[in-house]
């Protein structure tokens, strides 16, 4: 169970809003920041929102990961993201790895303001 759990609430995110509305745009985005971080995708969930007149709306999507999971949620209404990055360290410390995810995704979204908590998973605190 040993690992690091990253939890952010973003607010007024400042990207293009295609990244808040666009259901394949922020999967894309998701996935590939894993990728390039040297995590491992096994694949992913990205459900789309849509308004009453079809227009999209917000998206909610997973990355499963070998190490864990990617998580983010989308208001674009307001500007709001919440995003979560949990990564198992069993075999080796894949702290660093989400941090540079968490870090990069949030680089991406541009928010003005970000809270944001670090949870150690288990008994054992990661290797810092």
């Amino acid at each position: 169970m040993n690992g690091l759990h990253l939890i952010a609430d973003l607010y007024d995110c400042r990207c293009d809003v295609a990244l808040l509305t666009d259901r394949e745009r922020l999967e894309t985005l998701c996935v590939q920041e894993c990728r390039d971080a040297g995590l491992t995708p096994l694949g992913a969930y990205f459900y789309q929102f849509r308004h009453d007149d079809g227009e999209n709306a917000g998206v909610t999507g997973t990355v499963v990961l070998a190490e864990s999971h990617l998580a983010i949620h989308t208001w674009p209404e307001t500007g709001n993201v919440t995003l979560d990055v949990y990564v198992c360290n069993f075999s080796k410390d894949n702290s660093e790895l989400a941090r540079r995810v968490f870090r990069r995704v949030i680089e991406t979204l541009n928010p003005m303001e970000v809270v944001s908590h670090s949870v150690v998973r288990g008994k054992i605190a990661p290797r810092e």
